[in-house]
């Protein structure tokens, strides 16, 4: 994505998605200053290589990092990143002009998004009329008389 473009709104969530974890942050720190192998990078950031292509992976699908194998000197393949020049303003505007575009989930997903369960009801109390005066209610009848 260039500079002067809008991301979509399923786009826009998979960048601020990327972005919003502290270790994809430091990668994106550390390849401003280049670009960079995994292994050097991991060791630079202080990350494993496993949890590093991890994140990169993420902020590769994002569009915000690229990465190219290579062959070093001696013949081994090195797999380098580096950043994609990138640069967006978030604006409530923008927000507003992508919300249509993104795709309605019938159901909620994730912790919290179930409906409250419905309260069981006491079937050793006695159902009906009985049971409203037992609790102190009074249960009331209107009856209508037809004309006839």
């Amino acid at each position: 994505m260039s500079e002067a473009s809008v991301p979509t709104g399923d786009e826009l969530l998979k960048i601020l998605s990327a972005l919003g974890n502290p270790h994809r942050l430091r990668v994106v720190a550390a390849l401003a200053e280049g670009r960079n192998y995994v292994s050097a990078l991991a060791r630079e950031i202080g990350m494993g290589r496993p949890l590093l292509h991890m994140h990169l992976q993420r902020l590769e699908a994002a569009g915000l990092v690229t990465g190219s194998l290579e062959l070093s000197e001696s013949g081994k393949a090195m797999k380098y990143y580096e950043l994609v020049d990138f640069s967006y303003t978030l604006t409530p505007g923008l927000v507003a002009a992508l919300a249509p575009t993104l795709p309605r989930d019938e159901k909620p997903k994730g912790p919290g998004t179930e409906p409250p369960p419905t309260a069981a009801r006491d079937t050793s109390a006695p159902a009906g009329p009985e049971a409203d005066e037992a609790d102190g209610r009074q249960h009331q009848t209107t009856v209508k008389e037809s004309s006839g």
